[in-house]
């Protein structure tokens, strides 16, 4: 098992990619902390996880919302006692983008996931990596 003992927060863990890097990475031992902007998705593969005999919690983080990001890895910390893994599998679903013409599109439609894909990414790896250099984790 390569990830025994390990500690993954998963960001975006309801989703496709998520949830099978979170499946993928409890196969392999990690205990699994799934996070994703609504708790219903990521509550059906976590409990997908623990039936399969891993080890895996549930909660709603806005992966673009630092304090929220920075609140949920202290609380798997509190309870695990380090983070040695961050993975972010985010999306940004919007109707008002989502399968409109490029040329049907403004300059700001057009920013939005890629801004919050760039947000998120930079707000969980540098939060994550505050915890994990100290404990020359990750």
């Amino acid at each position: 098992m390569m990830l025994k003992d390990k500690v993954a927060v998963i960001y975006g863990a309801g989703g496709a990619i998520g949830s099978a890097v979170a499946h993928a990475f409890a196969r392999e031992g990690a205990e699994v902390f799934l996070t994703g902007r609504l708790q219903a998705p990521v509550e059906v593969v976590a409990k997908d996880i623990v039936s399969a005999g891993g080890s895996a919690e549930a909660a709603e983080v806005d992966a673009l919302d630092e304090q929220a990001v920075d609140s949920h890895l202290q609380s798997v910390i509190d309870q695990s006692g380090r983070v040695d893994i961050s993975f972010n599998a985010v999306g940004i679903p919007n109707a008002q983008i989502v399968g409109v013409p490029l040329a049907e599109l403004d300059a700001g439609q057009f920013a939005l996931p890629i801004t919050a894909y760039v947000t998120s990414y930079f707000l969980t790896a540098r939060l994550a990596a505050r915890h994990m250099i100290p404990n020359s984790s990750g």
